[in-house]
């Protein structure tokens, strides 16, 4: 369906629904919200405050199990449209251990400019409470040699170490908020922040992790569900535990299996720079993917010293450094011209010495390990860190470099030292009290696969999945067709026609 009739259609069923669209309403008063300044720096137009929330509690009880509380930093972005509010859109960005107070104000142009947008930073996660594992600086070494991939035994048995050490920290250092930072607790938050906005139901974008959250809390709170738009959908299952007992065997970034999905983006991309006289890496009558491959090749030998394309300094890259690089300029198809010189100076780059000076830390790291301890309440891993390096090359077969990339993530669940008690692992097929909007790109996206977000539509109780015909991670902004149908769900309640898919606004080299 062409991005013009698609909205006609969009158009004629708001129409028909227009009946019980919402009316026009006030700014909600909230209750049990504390407004205070926003921190210095802080973007423009935004009003700041935090809410506080029982530390822990389970699924079935709304009591507080032991009187500690915490603080859910949030920040509103006042509806652009004030005389046609709507209500409330709740936010999360993805992660988990992202930030998400200052929702994007890009977005609230996509999603048409009625609501008011609340941002929060997720329990565990930047002003919310974070994660403190480290007692000395020094200690921050250590999370270097945790993080990235290995591509050889001595490296894999170092960062094996290397992971080890920092759980042990976070065992001995961390309190008893690691034990309560699955994504059930933070759902319960979110829901806990739309009563205190006044808000009957929820309205909710949430975008790849975020995708999660909304799908759980989908399944604890279906009676509240308003309009849930999931963008870059990860699928529940996998996430969680997996469709057979076996599946606890394997990491469970192996089971979302991400890493086809990043070689499909990857071959896209080469496709659309072979037939673009703009792209750097083209090279007529050459097959680029075999090119690319060569690189890999190359660099899997050793690293290369090459010049860096946007700042002209030299950059010391090894093989990790490009399968990083590369998977991150496949997130969005508006970096593929500098992707495309990244790569071409990687080809053309002399030999070099491995050097450690541009290495940093992830920042913030509380945020980080918070984000860390989500995933591994969140999902069933083995217990023995000596099995990752065997999925990895597996995974490897289906996306070069990819594979191990993704596999290596949840390194670290193999020894976490703690879980929520209150976590949720399904059902996900609980009935909910409106439709959810899936939102996903189908030429692959390296993070949320779409064959997961199908998966995930099949899954829920009462889903709709919106296409969007390009690659990358997230849809919302970059196709006003999906932007058009993300507004009349918001508004109206309107679903797009199955099996829907949009065009994107531009190509990659357009």
């Amino acid at each position: 369906m062409t991005g013009r009739k698609f909205r006609t259609a969009l158009a004629l069923g708001s129409a028909m629904l227009a009946a019980a669209a919402v009316a026009p309403i006030a700014a909600a008063s909230t209750t049990g919200v504390v407004w205070e300044r926003c921190p210095d720096g802080s973007p423009q137009g935004y009003a700041c405050g935090h809410l506080d929330v029982p530390l822990s509690e389970t699924a079935l009880s709304d009591q507080d199990t032991d009187g500690r509380k915490i603080s859910i930093a949030l920040a509103k972005l006042p509806a652009t449209d004030p005389a046609h509010r709507l209500g409330t859109v709740f936010y999360n960005p993805g992660g988990p251990g992202v930030p998400g107070r200052f929702a994007p104000k890009e977005l609230m142009a996509s999603l048409g400019g009625k609501f008011d947008l609340v941002g929060f930073d997720p329990r565990g996660v930047g002003a919310s409470g974070a994660l403190r594992c480290f007692t000395d600086p020094r200690q921050l070494e250590t999370l270097r040699g945790a993080t990235g991939f290995p591509i050889s035994a001595a490296q894999d048995r170092a960062q094996v170490a290397a992971a080890k050490t920092v759980t042990d920290l976070c065992a001995a250092n961390g309190d008893e908020l690691m034990g309560h930072l699955s994504t059930a607790s933070v759902a319960r938050d979110l829901d806990r922040l739309r009563a205190a906005f006044g808000e009957p139901k929820l309205r909710f974008y949430g975008k790849s992790y975020g995708s999660v959250l909304g799908q759980t809390y989908a399944n604890l709170f279906g009676d509240r569900v308003g309009a849930l738009v999931l963008d870059a959908v990860d699928d529940p299952i996998n996430w969680s535990t997996g469709y057979r007992p076996s599946d606890a065997a394997k990491p469970f970034s192996f089971r979302l299996d991400a890493f086809p999905d990043a070689q499909r983006a990857l071959e896209s991309f080469l496709r659309s720079c072979a037939a673009a006289t703009e792209c750097a890496f083209r090279e007529p009558g050459t097959d680029l993917l075999a090119k690319y491959d060569g690189l890999l090749d190359r660099l899997h030998r050793g690293p290369v010293t090459a010049t860096d394309p946007e700042t002209g300094k030299p950059l010391t890259v090894s093989y990790q450094d490009l399968v990083s690089r590369v998977h991150n300029g496949l997130l969005d198809t508006a970096k593929a011209p500098a992707l495309a010189r990244f790569l071409q100076a990687v080809a053309t780059a002399d030999e070099g010495v491995a050097s450690t000076a541009d290495a940093t830390i992830p920042t913030p790291v509380d945020s980080l390990l918070g984000g860390a301890a989500t995933l591994c309440s969140d999902s069933l891993n083995p217990r023995d860190p000596r099995v990752w390096a065997g999925f990895a090359r597996v995974a490897d077969r289906s996306g070069r470099g990819f594979g191990a990339y993704d596999t290596y993530k949840s390194l670290p669940c193999a020894t976490w030292p703690a879980l929520d008690p209150g976590r949720y692992t399904g059902p996900w097929n609980r009935p909910t009290a409106a439709p959810i909007l899936l939102i996903a790109n189908r030429q692959g996206d390296p993070e949320t696969p779409y064959p997961g977000a199908k998966r995930a539509e099949k899954a829920l109780a009462n889903a709709r999945l919106l296409t969007l015909d390009t690659y990358g991670h997230g849809s919302v902004g970059k196709s006003a067709c999906v932007d058009s149908a993300a507004q009349g769900y918001l508004e109206h309640g309107a679903l797009p026609a199955r099996g829907t898919v949009c065009p994107p606004d531009r190509g990659p080299f357009d």
